[in-house]
């Protein structure tokens, strides 16, 4: 009799608001379909958005399921992935682990995939997620300051660090009038830049710092070198534009920045960010699509994912709260001559990065080979 495909459940940032989360969970799929039958489902905030964008089996709305519905959905599956991505913080963590919390009560297998974690300054986040993760059947993180982080609020179990998914996203090609009606079809010098908005992810972050920081930037980058700036908002449904907006507003040669307009997927945002001779940025995907195009950049590390980042490329970037417009003007100065140098370190680095980015994939096709589909009855 033909084993039936497993039916995987997948929890995280999913929805078409963040490129950054949708290119981690278009990369988790590709490569578990790779060689796995699976039955996918999504949980997302956007399920149409989803199942167009990545052509899943089903995407269910997760804001809008009572727990009773959320809790029949896990029943369903043979195990649950929650991740990857940044979902492990204070203010927004009892949403994320809603459903791994469901599975430990189902007995579904729960497999953590290649998160971040922090800040956990909140003594019950820290128990929630403690109680939520010991559980489960693997957990795999995608720096090393997230392993940190789960150990200290008390998880003693085995971790591994592995990569960002994104890592192993390809460039698509771009509609064919894309460039012209962003403005990008003419050869000149172009400069991209990344902004993101506070919020519970990066709580310490102080808007009027960082606008100035990257206004500066962006007029340095103009006069230095001529170049034209264009920032590149991977939120467009929340505040990217109006932060990018605001920073072009704060610059004195506004006239030569432009905001990208248009929704590209993933894959065609790399397109446009290799048409850059450089990058300065705040957002992890922006500075992971630079990386996979082989674009030197600059970051302005505001959360320990970004850092990790920079360390596991062995790039070294003074903290955002430690950095002001002179240093950075310097920093960007020094990166700028040595660009040629931060390329090669890049693509030297880069292939043992995407190794361990791989090895997600291969830890879950290997637990799930150990688990095999559950009972057909089983859970409900």
């Amino acid at each position: 009799m033909e084993k039936r495909p497993f039916r995987i459940g997948i929890s995280g940032s999913y929805g078409g608001l963040n490129l950054g989360d949708e290119a981690i969970l278009e990369s988790i799929v590709t490569q578990l379909r790779a060689g796995t039958p699976a039955e996918i489902t999504v949980f997302s905030r956007n399920p149409a958005d989803t199942e167009q964008r990545h052509q899943v089996d089903r995407a269910v709305p997760v804001r809008e399921l009572s727990r009773n519905e959320a809790r029949q959905e896990v029943a369903r599956f043979d195990l649950l992935v929650l991740g990857g991505g940044g979902l492990l913080y204070d203010g927004e963590i009892d949403i994320y682990l809603r459903e791994v919390l469901l599975a430990n009560e189902l007995g579904v297998p729960v497999m953590i995939y290649a998160i971040s974690a922090g800040p956990l300054a909140q003594r019950s986040s820290r128990e929630l997620t403690r109680q939520a993760l010991m559980p489960a059947a693997l957990i795999t993180v995608r720096d090393r300051q997230g392993a940190r982080l789960l150990e200290e609020v008390g998880l003693q179990r085995a971790i591994h660090v592995t990569a960002d998914p994104a890592l192993l996203m390809q460039a698509q090609p771009l509609p064919e009038d894309a460039l012209t009606r962003e403005g990008l079809d003419l050869p000149r010098r172009r400069i991209g830049f990344s902004v993101r908005e506070p919020g519970p992810a990066a709580p310490g972050m102080s808007v009027d710092h960082y606008h100035d920081l990257l206004a500066n930037a962006a007029d340095f980058m103009v006069r230095r070198l001529d170049a034209d700036v264009v920032f590149i908002p991977l939120e467009r449904g929340h505040k990217d534009l109006q932060h990018s907006h605001a920073v072009v507003a704060q610059m004195q040669c506004a006239q030569r920045a432009t905001v990208l307009k248009g929704e590209y997927s993933p894959g065609q945002m790399m397109s446009i960010i290799a048409g850059f001779e450089f990058c300065v940025g705040m957002r992890l995907h922006f500075l992971i699509f630079s990386a996979l195009q082989g674009i030197p950049f600059v970051a302005l590390p505001y959360a320990s994912k970004v850092t990790g980042l920079l360390q596991d490329l062995e790039m070294d970037t003074p903290p955002l709260d430690d950095v002001n417009p002179g240093r950075l003007l310097a920093t960007i100065d020094h990166a700028w001559d040595f660009r040629a140098h931060i390329q090669a370190r890049i693509q030297e680095r880069l292939p043992a990065l995407q190794e361990r980015a791989r090895e997600n994939n291969r830890l879950l096709v290997s637990l799930l080979a150990q688990l095999g589909p559950r009972a057909k009855d089983e859970g409900k």
